[in-house]
């Protein structure tokens, strides 16, 4: 929806609720697109912050390479008798 900044003045609410709902709304100066206005994203409740870590925690597990395991990770530094190599 393109509708002048002149225009809007009077419609501002129902134009942020468009906005909210999800409907482009484009304001115009003289012809000429100036402005687009987009919703800020919510701020996330408790619940809605542990599911976007449950979501971060299974994309991690997906895409993690496994490292060495930590009871063995130094190995590399003692030769076989156990002392520093």
């Amino acid at each position: 929806m393109h509708i002048s900044v002149t225009d809007a003045k009077a419609q501002l609410t129902d134009l942020v609720r468009r906005a909210e709902a999800g409907d482009e709304v484009i304001l115009t100066r003289h012809g000429q697109d100036a402005v687009r206005l987009v919703p800020i994203r919510p701020v996330l409740d408790a619940k809605g912050r542990r599911a976007l870590m449950e979501e971060v925690r299974a994309w991690g597990a997906k895409h993690a390479t496994p490292g060495p395991d930590a009871a063995r990770s130094q190995d590399f530094l003692y030769d076989e008798d156990g002392l520093p190599a």
